[in-house]
């Protein structure tokens, strides 16, 4: 038998054995009912969590496909859509649809605003949209599906979009404007009002990337905290995107989209009307959609309630002022920006922040990294409330290891030192030969306290962009092979 390839099974195993290596499989994950891991889980708590999994598990074999054969789930779909619609301020004409997650919505919005101008300005065949530098790369995976080329707007020192440098770049194949409420590395506020504004005077499609925020923004308005509009009470927004598998939540994947009207979603449906097998009809990217998660969306909302969502945001805010006010307290240690909600990020100005990230990682925090600037990123939801102190130990004990180490540590600096010098002047295809030997480094497969602080290191040590979409290629191919 070659390396890597595993055979069909022969026989089906009993659900007891089967079970047990799951089981076995899932100890390498890592823990998140610690409290531990920001993001990536969110968990309202044991009795809401087991509605919207029995909520689940009751449509888990329904088909979204034909809304005709499983009416319910059409059901629950408008229904849900409907309460976000009213959550977000939407109008009477507003529209929208469940989707599988933040990707899927954004994809749907960017398809939508291609095909509108197909039927509205066809003189436009190369449409382009403006996004912040700082948008979710979604939008650059809808761009490359949908032929939309997306053009990046820069900062102003307050990590927002810099508005009038985003209007200098709309041009005649400009079709769409996209903001974010709030974006993913800093959590502020794009200026979403004068951005609006902007679409309205150049007869522009406008998107707001509420993923993150969506179920989430609208608590904290209601506690009394400074949150700029974002949401359909701004003139102009023309579609919203919220992820219900974030602070709504729910089971994975479950999102919304909305416009502000039917018109606008009609741009977002694939029909034919030519195939041998029938009509064919669906409104988002999937044909076939499983009713569990259209099932567990509704369910949570049902379940939790606005009071449930507003007792949980008022701990959520409380725990992030805690845990920056923590941070800020380390000498050299800074938040980036002004955070509006729980989404944030913080750097320092004497420590390897990278390097700080691994003895975290080691104490059993991960935290993602970020780049230009190098920081750690933190997004708080309900059940890191309550691990504060112990997390701001955890870190003042990092920042102890790595004192003294930010430049004598020579695994990783050496390393990077090697590829900024070789970035400069070896040929791209032996570059990237020469860098892929380093690709284990992002893996967490480096033989050492460097691991992420080298690879980060290394990635941002390289000029050419390209190179680094190489070593990630590799990278993800290398992830997913047996």
């Amino acid at each position: 038998m070659n390396k890597g390839h595993i055979r069909f099974p022969e026989k089906g195993h009993d659900a007891d054995s089967m079970l047990s290596e799951l089981r076995a499989h899932r100890k390498g994950d890592a823990s998140w009912r610690e409290g531990r891991m920001f993001g990536y889980i969110y968990h309202a708590g044991s009795r809401e969590a087991k509605a919207v999994e029995q909520a689940y598990h009751l449509f888990w074999n329904e088909n979204a496909l034909n809304p005709s054969l499983f009416s319910s789930l059409r059901q629950l779909e408008n229904e849900t859509v409907a309460m976000v619609a009213d959550l977000l301020h939407a109008g009477e004409d507003y529209a929208g649809n469940l989707t599988t997650g933040g990707s899927e919505s954004i994809m749907m919005a960017v398809k939508a605003g291609r095909d509108w101008v197909r039927k509205h300005r066809p003189d436009i065949k190369e449409p382009e949209m403006i996004a912040p530098v700082t948008t979710h790369p979604a939008f650059s995976k809808a761009a490359e599906f949908t032929g939309v080329k997306v053009l990046y707007a820069p900062l102003t020192p307050d990590k927002r979009v810099d508005v009038a440098e985003m209007e200098k770049l709309i041009g005649k194949n400009t079709v769409m404007l996209t903001a974010s409420a709030p974006c993913f590395p800093y959590g502020v506020i794009d200026p979403v009002e004068e951005i609006a504004e902007m679409a309205r005077r150049h007869n522009l499609l406008f998107h707001v990337d509420s993923c993150l925020g969506g179920l989430f923004l609208p608590f904290i308005e209601k506690l009394g905290f400074d949150v700029p509009l974002f949401d359909f009470r701004v003139t102009g927004v023309t579609s919203i995107s919220a992820d219900m598998h974030k602070y709504g939540y729910s089971a994975k994947g479950a999102s919304v989209i909305l416009y502000n009207s039917h018109a606008l979603r009609k741009s977002q449906y694939f029909v034919m009307s030519s195939w041998p097998g029938g009509l064919y009809a669906s409104p988002t990217m999937l044909g076939t959609r499983s009713g569990a998660p259209i099932a567990a969306a509704w369910a949570a909302l049902k379940t939790i309630g606005s009071d449930g969502y507003l007792k949980m945001a008022e701990k959520v805010m409380s725990t992030t002022a805690r845990l920056q006010e923590g941070i800020e307290s380390i000498p050299g240690f800074r938040i980036l920006g002004k955070p509006v909600m729980s989404v944030f990020s913080f750097t320092c100005d004497n420590h390897d922040i990278y390097r700080v990230g691994d003895e975290l990682a080691k104490r059993g925090w991960n935290l993602d990294k970020l780049q230009f600037p190098a920081a750690l990123h933190m997004t708080i939801s309900n059940m890191n409330a309550g691990h504060e102190t112990e997390f701001l130990q955890a870190l003042r004990e990092a920042v102890k290891a790595t004192d003294g180490e930010k430049i004598s540590e020579a695994s990783s600096h050496v390393l990077i030192s090697i590829v900024r010098a070789l970035s400069k002047w070896l040929p791209e295809a032996w570059f990237r030969k020469l860098s892929s030997r380093f690709t284990s480094l992002m893996n967490g497969k480096g033989g050492g306290r460097a691991t992420g602080a080298a690879a980060y290191g290394m990635t941002v040590a390289i000029d050419n962009r390209s190179n680094v979409d190489e070593i990630m290629l590799d990278v993800l191919d290398r992830l997913y092979s047996v």
